[in-house]
Parts: structure tokens; C-alpha cells; sequence
């Protein structure tokens, strides 16, 4: 008998638009629906600009959704108060795309770690204490380094702080906002390594959002392809890479760098043509139509749903 795995986190039919002025909106994320399995690691894909961060955001209450829903263990994280909404800061956290910015400068590792220890009341004195030592230590870091400013460290390992600080108040859920992409490329690795470890130690779960979808197959359990605030495809992170479907999922993949000079020679580079629509006025029909080799007169006109067209793999295309 297999066991039906629920949902730790529901996005029900999102949207998140920002008016930017003389009555224009800005539709950063359009009618998302995903379902993330507690344990699992979800990476979310795409050009710069298509919503990935914004959805991340709005899933942890940083931004306000326009429409839909956010379920976190069946309730709407967007009605909650009180208590129930303190627990909720509790168990989602967020890690962010720039250790430069997102640490405090006046404020010591110390503090910035036991920040959110202070807030929820977790330990005490040389309790406290001895959990940012352990945090620190969890991390990769030392424990001398806890009197010390950001300033003073490289970006590896002020992004290893903020890995340290959401993971102070025992969170369940994470969402990891393009972690590694302002780090060196010989630290990301370190950094993606630490994130899987402490996956399996904590039983943590990720949302996973990045460029580099080489990185986001090797962390990911499943992956979500977004263009212009759409999810375009989403199947297992194997699926994805073997057999992809969508036309901008294929553009994608084929811009991935091979190692070997002989495959890459042989190796089919889909160039993308025209540029990506503005999403304060996106076409009408699919948005990636006009630069997509395979349009037909439907796919300008309307919309494509995100539809099972094989087991557990999505796509949101008429030629499906």
C-alpha cells in the first residue's frame, strides 16, 4: 500500500502584482499553483525577471499576495495572527540572495544569530550561548567568530551566518533565494553541500531558487520552470533534464555547458530570438509564443493550462 504524501506548503492559483504608476501593473507572479511534499527539495528556474524571488517572497509574507493563496500545514499563512502567525515565523525561513546585504553591519554574529532565539524565547544565558556556538559550529564556522562584525568576513562565509541564523529558531521549511549566485564559483559548491547536509540532519525543506540548473538538478528532488510569472513545466529533477517538453525548458538546458569539447561541438544550442515581454503588458496567449521556433496561430490567442501530459510531469504548452 503506498502512503499519499501530504503537502507541507499549497500555493493556490498566486498572483502578485505591483502597480508601478500612472495605472500600470506589473504582474510578477500570474496564477501559480505548486504543491511542496515535506522533506523534498523544489528548485524554481528561470531568466531574470520571471517572478522567482517574488514568489519566494510572498510565500514567507514578505510581500502581500494580489490573489490566491499560500497553505503552510493546511492554514493560509496570509490570515494568520497572533500566536499562530509567530509560530509560522518560526518554522518558514528565508535565505537570502546577498550576504552583503542581508546581514545587520553593527551588529555582532552573536546577536544576529540569537536575534530570532531572543524573539521566540527558545533559550536563555549559556543556553543562548551555547546554541549560536552549536549553530556556528553546525555551519562550518568557529565559535571566536561570534564576537565578530560582518565586515569581517568573506561572502562564503557570511552566507554560512545566514544560513546559521534561519536555522536558529528549528524551522521546518526554507526557501533559499538564489544562495549561492554572488559567492565564488569555489565556494558555491561548499555552500550547496552544507544545504544538502543539513537537509538530511534537520529533515528540512527547500524551496530551491537559482539560474544555474545544473546546480538546481543536483539539489533538487523536483523542478518548476518559470517564465514571465507562469510556471511552464514541472516534473522530477531526472525527468526534467532527460525529456524536457516545454520549447523554453529545451532552450535552457542546451545553453548548460559540457565539459567534454567533442560532446559540446555535436550539441545543439537553441538560441532564443527577440526578448522577453514585459510583464507590465504581457501578450495575450502564451507569453513565450513569440519566441518560440515551434508557435502555432493558438498559442498567441490563448493561454496554455498546466497540464499531467505524462506521470507527475507538467506542462503548460499546446503542443501537448
Amino acid at each position: 500500500m503506498t502512503v499519499e504524501r501530504i503537502p507541507l506548503v499549497e500555493i493556490k492559483n498566486l498572483k502578485k502584482y505591483f502597480n508601478v504608476g500612472r495605472g500600470a501593473v506589473l504582474k510578477a507572479v500570474d496564477n501559480v499553483n505548486l504543491q511542496i511534499i515535506e522533506g523534498e527539495t523544489l528548485g524554481l528556474v528561470g531568466e531574470s525577471g520571471c517572478g522567482k524571488t517574488t514568489l519566494g517572497r510572498t510565500i514567507v509574507r514578505l510581500y502581500e499576495p494580489t490573489a490566491g493563496q499560500v497553505l503552510f500545514e493546511g492554514k493560509n499563512v496570509h490570515k494568520l495572527t497572533g500566536q499562530q502567525l509567530k509560530e509560522f515565523n518560526r518554522k518558514v525561513q528565508m535565505i537570502f540572495q546577498d550576504p552583503y546585504a542581508s546581514l545587520n553591519p553593527r551588529m555582532t554574529v552573536g546577536d544576529i544569530i540569537g536575534e530570532g532565539i531572543d524573539i521566540h524565547g527558545l533559550y536563555k544565558n549559556k543556553e543562548r550561548t551555547d546554541r549560536i556556538y552549536e549553530l556556528l559550529s553546525l555551519v562550518g564556522l568557529n565559535k571566536e567568530h561570534a564576537n565578530r562584525f560582518p565586515h569581517e568576513f568573506s561572502g562564503g562565509q557570511r552566507q554560512r551566518i545566514g544560513i546559521a541564523r534561519a536555522l536558529a529558531v528549528e524551522p521546518k521549511f526554507i526557501v533559499a533565494d538564489e544562495p549561492i549566485s554572488a559567492l565564488d564559483v569555489s565556494i558555491q559548491a561548499q555552500v550547496i553541500n552544507l544545504l544538502m547536509e543539513l537537509q538530511q540532519k534537520l529533515k528540512l525543506t527547500y524551496i530551491f531558487i537559482a539560474h544555474d540548473l545544473s546546480m538546481v538538478k543536483y539539489v533538487s528532488d523536483r523542478i518548476a520552470v518559470m517564465y514571465l510569472g507562469h510556471v511552464v513545466e514541472l516534473t522530477t529533477s531526472e525527468d526534467l533534464h532527460n525529456r524536457p517538453l516545454h520549447p523554453y525548458t529545451q532552450a535552457l538546458l542546451s545553453a548548460i555547458p559540457v565539459p567534454d569539447p567533442e560532446t559540446e561541438r555535436k550539441k545543439e544550442r537553441i538560441l532564443l530570438e527577440g526578448d522577453v515581454p514585459s510583464p507590465i503588458n504581457p501578450p495575450k496567449g502564451c507569453r513565450f509564443a513569440k519566441r518560440c521556433r515551434y508557435a502555432k496561430p493558438i498559442c498567441t490567442e490563448q493561454q496554455p493550462e498546466l497540464k499531467e501530459v505524462e506521470k507527475n510531469h507538467f506542462v503548460a504548452c499546446h503542443l501537448y
